[in-house]
């Protein structure tokens, strides 16, 4: 597969403190890559150094010339008091170094298009602040896609929304996905999400192990990531995490067990 964006040894920091530390991550056509990590592990960071918004201070970042990269950000990072409406945000990706301050017809005609793709149809004249959880993060990724990107970054792209809705925007990705897009997005969702991406890169400020979720949703693996002991069970051929308190040695046995009773006796 051709490569779109490689990071080779990259190193990067915010004062003194490394956030990134010789990071080696490649991003292929038709990949699909979940990264996860404890908070402050660099996740967020990686995503930006990727889209370049974060320079590295040791190590190269390549991107393949005619490579456009979407990135949409953690919900939680935006004001949603900013006096702005849906469609302004959307046509935000098309602003960008234009000597006008306004977007043409057929920049809001192609908004209107990518809000309608994602089901925000009639909702281009509301304030962002007024639209629910999921429909927030809709939003941005129609702006993203509105720079025709061929990697598409998200970072925590179903954090503080409900199982629906994270089904909904995971559904939505996962679209994406298929119809040749990149993507690259962090997780703190073990079970929900990373157990059921193609591929996984464990990172705490530098790669721990990458690979598919069989073989890097593991104890030791996790233990080293997330420093703190964690059980790993298998159900229905996919890893399932449950928290490890070491004062009760039978507590993953405990969990088995109870599954068994309950499949054994079902309500």
């Amino acid at each position: 597969m051709n490569e779109l964006v490689s990071l080779d040894k990259v190193t990067c920091r915010y004062g003194r403190e490394p956030v990134l530390i010789d990071v080696d991550l490649h991003v292929r056509e038709g990949d699909f890559l979940g990264v996860v990590g404890p908070s402050g592990s660099g996740k967020s960071t990686l995503l930006r150094t990727i889209a370049g918004a974060v320079q590295p201070v040791a190590g190269f970042v390549r991107r393949r010339p005619d490579v456009s990269i979407g990135y949409v950000p953690q919900v939680e990072t935006v004001n949603w008091y900013f006096p702005v409406t849906v469609r302004e945000v959307v046509l935000m990706a098309r602003l960008e170094g234009r000597i006008l301050p306004w977007s043409s017809a057929k920049d809001v005609a192609e908004a209107d298009e990518a809000l309608e793709r994602l089901g925000l149809a009639g909702l281009g004249e509301r304030h962002i602040r007024e639209l629910s959880g999921g429909q927030q993060q809709r939003v941005f990724v129609a702006r993203a896609l509105l720079g025709r990107p061929k990697v598409l970054l998200l970072d925590e792209p179903t954090s503080g929304v409900d199982v629906r809705t994270r089904h909904d925007v995971m559904h939505l990705i996962h679209e994406l996905h298929h119809e040749g897009l990149a993507i690259v997005l962090t997780t703190h969702d073990l079970n929900g999400i990373a157990a059921h991406l193609p591929y996984v890169v464990c990172l705490n400020r530098e790669v721990i192990a990458e690979g598919s979720p069989r073989d890097v949703i593991t104890p030791e693996v996790l233990e080293r990531t997330y420093g703190a002991p964690l059980e790993v069970l298998q159900h229905g051929g996919m890893p399932v995490v449950v928290e490890s308190y070491p004062e009760f040695e039978t507590t993953g046995a405990k969990v088995v067990q109870l599954r068994e009773e309950h499949h054994e006796h079902p309500a």
